[in-house]
This record gives C-alpha cells, structure tokens and sequence, in this order.
C-alpha cells in the first residue's frame, strides 16, 4: 500500500505541473491579445473622439492670457492639460498613463517642501547671521553613465523619456513605449484636428464679418 501510495505521487506532480505550464502560456497568450489591442484602440476614431472630448474639457480648464509676457508658462500648462487628458483616456491601465496623473500631485507636495525649505534657511540665517554656501555636487550616476555600454544607455534613454519607466527592465520599458508612442500619434491627430477646426471658423467668422453690410453714403 506504501509503494503503491509513493508511485502515484510522481503522476500527480507531473499532472500539477502541465495544468500549471497551460495556466501561465493561457495567461501569457491573454495578456498579449489584451496589449495587442490596448495599442490598436489609439488607431480607432472613436478613440479620437473621447479624448478630443477629454482634450477641450481640459483646455477650458486652463487659463490662457493674449500677448501675455508668460506664454511659456502658457505653453508648459497647455502641453500638461493635453498629457493630463491622455492619461485620463488610458483610464490609467498603463504604467506611463499612472505616472502622469501622479506627477502633478507630487509636483504640488515638491513645491510646498520647497518653501518650508527656503523659509526654514531664512530663518536659521537670520538667527545666526551666517548664510550657508553651495558646494559643486559630482553626480555619480553621470560618472556611472560614461562607463556604460552603448545598448544599456539607450536603453536608460528611453526609460527617461517614456514617464514611469526610469527604473523599469527592458521588456517592460519597450511594452511602455509601445503604447505611448500609439498613444502620442493620437493626440497629435486629434490636435491637429482641433486646431484645422478652430482655423476655420475664425477664417469664416472673419471673413463673414468683412462682408458685412456698408454705410450708404
């Protein structure tokens, strides 16, 4: 009874693992079919439409001055709102998408310890009369990166420009930059679109205006 006990635990084994090899290449093959058509929803027109709809939801946000001395300022805030509705149209399933939509909310948290900072130095100097001088930092992440392979740096190049990516390995930072570079085609069609329908009706709001009826003399 023993032996026979023994002997079938091997089967069993093997059983557990083949169900589990089927499970994970099921899981994998899911999540290909799930990546494959998160990249082809940005070709889509409707696609288009929902974030030319989240586009101007932001854009009325923003408040933009004419021959205002700060038009980078202007522009810098135009380009968040315009990432801001990209993120919101990926509903945040991606890693890029997350990142933008937190780093406003860090950006805020880095500001406020950025006062606290200056006011609690200008305190500290005012007390003791003495101001503290800036020594030259050496980055070593600098120092690192000339040692660096030709591919590990590019690699480190893209994982900066895709958001979120920094830290991330190469299958996932590809992944990423994959859909954000779908995702970037978009929004420029989408802008483009916009901005050839603005063009327009002011051309024919002036032009409607110019042929307008004459004083009679």
């Amino acid at each position: 009874m023993a032996s026979t006990a023994i002997s079938n635990h091997p089967v069993t084994n093997s059983n557990f693992d083949r169900s589990k090899r089927k499970k994970k290449k099921k899981s994998q093959a899911q999540s290909k079919e799930n990546q494959i058509q998160d990249h082809a929803k940005w070709k889509t027109e409707a696609q288009q439409q929902i974030y030319s709809t989240k586009l101007i939801q932001a854009l009325s946000q923003v408040r933009l001055t004419p021959s205002s001395p700060s038009a980078p300022r202007q522009g810098r805030a135009v380009r968040e709102a315009a990432d801001r509705a990209l993120a919101f149209a990926a509903k945040g399933r991606t890693r890029w998408s997350r990142a933008i939509l937190t780093s406003r909310i860090k950006l805020k948290f880095r500001k406020q310890n950025k006062r606290q900072r200056v006011v609690a130095s200008s305190a500290v100097s005012t007390v003791t009369g003495t101001s503290r001088s800036k020594k030259p930092r050496f980055s070593v992440l600098r120092l690192k990166g000339k040692s660096l392979p030709a591919v590990q740096r590019k690699v480190g190049v893209l994982g900066r420009l895709v958001p979120g990516c920094r830290k991330q390995p190469l299958p996932v930072i590809l992944e990423e930059a994959t859909d954000y570079i779908a995702a970037l085609e978009m929004q420029v069609r989408a802008m483009s679109a916009l901005a050839e329908l603005l063009s327009g009706s002011s051309s024919s709001s002036g032009a409607g205006a110019s042929s307008g009826p004459r004083p009679t003399s």
